[in-house]
């Protein structure tokens, strides 16, 4: 665990970050503390994965279903946001350090540890694939040896990443060598066995602090997982019973998980499951935890944190966070080519329009009388303008722990969403449930591909109900074209990114054919040669590492090929400032300062075609 540096970013979505936890093949890892006071491990998806839509579409599927997952001995999936700049995952925080540390630190578990260590991981196992999942990373770093028990970690993340993108190629397979089945290491298709063949490595590794098919290069490695007999020296010979079946080099062979639990039959649980030396470290991180959670807390925007710039390693699909501000792009005289929509102060006659969405404060949707089969609400969460979200609690909630709880959202991405189809009035809608918690999502015939979803959590039986009288309610409000955020006018808020106005001065300032391709509410993506997108939010402070520029400040970014510019305009209302990001993104062989030059060049256009009112 590592104190993030200076100048890192301290708020990620609806957690406070306080650590760094590390950082592997697909992303950073980060511990978080959530509103409600829960430990969590953020897992930021690697920028080179970010641009790739099939991979955020895999990411949203595996992380719907992961969340699913439940047990002793799994790491449960909180939150997740896979349309994100940088695609992340929340998952509870485990204190304890990795197998391969544990083993590296320790040596060779004894048998007993050994015998806890296996029931635990085929437990995980039959609950991951009880859901429909397959691990297919299951290795050492991804299990953690926690006080009360092992956890396994990532299940069914790696799916995602199966794909073309900078890091992956087609065809390509996310995996441990030393760890993967043999016919994932042949690039077949994956059952629950190859999980069992990850199993059967792993118990090998911790009882001998050696993988059994560990050569002296990656290519070996896999040439022996293909071909080779397990190197199972040493091991003890009731392990031996265990893992050999599970390491068959036919998948059929293999013994399930069911199969396993009845061979390893019941724990005897101790205090102390764990050589002294694991129960030290898991110890010294509860100890790093304690005082991280000590320092005091930085001074950082509470609703705009400063990751929603993306690194420039984003990549060319990335969609640029946007969000709650409004803007008018207008004809000015000094840029007569610069003209967009006029007369947005008037409500556009379509409530559920862009346009007028854009305008909505969420948290004003619903109030302490709004849903009175459900109860009253009682508190408003911090908006989430972001993503358009706002959250309320129930009166009744500090009786059951917080859990009654109810959060609408303007714009969400409705293709690949799962769920059971139903109609809201004549408005085709997805409902989701599971164990305590309901969503309903609406589709907005005025935004092809997004809707309005409206989540709710308090028990089985009463979630869906509540769902669907908040959702009856928002609609009903959004028709009646509600109040708009006060000073709207005087704001970024109502811009449009993809406004027809744009096309010929972008084009004139890139020299390329450019079409435009909206990302919801606040986000555009002007492509041609290169790819420049476009966001807009709503930030409390400037980046701190931003060059004043007149009375607005900029902030460039650029790494390899790719370019980020960060511009923030003076304040329009007091407390508040607003910010356009331009990123820039070759799909040619451009180099980073090439684009930085372009971004600059779309950004003077934008900036010349935004003229906050008032």
């Amino acid at each position: 665990m590592q104190p993030l540096p200076p100048g890192e970013p301290r708020q990620f979505g609806r957690y406070r970050l306080i650590a760094s936890l590390g950082e592997g093949g697909m992303g950073r890892v980060l511990l978080g503390v959530s509103r409600e006071g829960r430990l969590v491990a953020v897992k930021q998806v690697h920028p080179a994965f970010a641009h790739d839509p099939g991979f955020r579409s895999r990411f949203k599927r595996e992380v719907e279903t992961s969340r699913m997952v439940s047990g002793a001995y799994t790491a449960a999936v909180m939150d997740a946001d896979p349309v994100a700049p940088l695609p992340w995952l929340a998952s509870v925080f485990v204190a304890g350090p990795s197998l391969k540390e544990a083993v590296d630190a320790a040596g060779p578990l004894p048998l007993s540890a050994v015998h806890y260590l296996a029931t635990g991981l085929a437990s995980a196992l039959a609950e991951i694939h009880r859901v429909g999942l397959i691990h297919r990373d299951l290795k050492p770093s991804n299990v953690l040896l926690a006080a009360d028990g092992p956890r396994v970690i990532d299940f069914g993340i790696a799916r995602a990443a199966e794909g073309d993108t900078d890091i992956t190629h087609t065809g390509s397979i996310i995996g441990s060598p030393g760890f993967m089945s043999p016919e994932q290491a042949n690039g077949l298709p994956l059952t629950p066995a190859s999980d069992v063949f990850s199993f059967g490595a792993l118990v090998t590794m911790a009882a001998t602090g050696r993988a059994p098919f560990a050569g002296a290069s990656t290519p070996q490695t896999l040439y022996n997982v293909v071909h080779s007999a397990p190197d199972l020296t040493n091991l003890h010979p009731d392990l031996r019973r265990l893992v050999e079946p599970c390491l068959a080099k036919d998948p059929k062979a293999r013994p399930n998980t069911a199969q396993i639990l009845d061979f390893l039959g019941s724990v005897q649980l101790t205090a102390t499951p764990w050589p002294p030396a694991v129960h030290t470290m898991i110890e010294r991180q509860q100890a790093e935890v304690r005082t991280a959670l000590a320092l005091p807390v930085p001074k950082e925007p509470r609703k705009r944190p400063k990751w929603l710039i993306p690194t420039v390693a984003a990549a060319t699909a990335v969609v640029l966070a946007a969000v709650a501000t409004t803007v008018v792009l207008t004809k000015r005289e000094d840029n007569p080519t610069a003209t967009a929509a006029s007369n947005t102060s008037v409500p556009p006659p379509d409530p559920l329009s862009a346009a007028a969405l854009r305008r909505v404060d969420p948290c004003t949707l619903l109030g302490p009388n709004s849903l009175p089969k459900s109860g009253k609400l009682l508190t408003t969460t911090d908006p989430d303008p972001q993503y358009d979200r706002c959250g309320f609690y129930f009166d009744r909630s500090a009786e059951i722990s917080g859990s009654s709880f109810v959060s609408l959202q303007l714009s969400v991405l409705l293709p690949g969403k799962k769920g059971q189809p139903t109609k809201v009035g004549a408005l085709d809608a997805i409902q989701s449930q599971e164990s305590n918690s309901c969503s309903l999502a609406v589709s907005n015939p005025a935004i092809p591909d997004y809707g309005i979803e409206v989540s709710a959590t308090r028990t089985a039986q009463t979630s869906c109900g509540i769902a669907q009288e908040a959702m009856n309610v928002l609609l009903a409000k959004l028709r009646d074209n509600p109040a708009p955020y006060p000073n709207v006018a005087k704001t970024l808020r109502e811009a449009d990114l993809c406004a027809p106005a744009l096309k010929k001065p972008l084009q004139d300032a890139t020299s390329e054919t450019l079409r435009s391709e909206g990302h919801g509410l606040h986000e555009c993506n002007w492509q041609g040669r290169n790819n420049y997108l476009l966001g807009k939010m709503h930030v409390t402070v400037p980046d701190e590492n931003a060059t004043k520029v007149g009375d607005s400040y900029l902030t460039v970014k650029q790494e390899g090929d790719s370019c980020v510019l960060a511009w923030t305009f003076p304040q329009h209302e007091p407390g508040w400032w607003d910010r356009l990001n331009v990123f820039a993104g070759t799909t040619t062989t451009s180099s980073g300062a090439k684009n930085c030059d372009s971004a600059r060049r779309v950004l003077d256009v934008v900036v010349n075609a935004i003229k906050p009112r008032g």
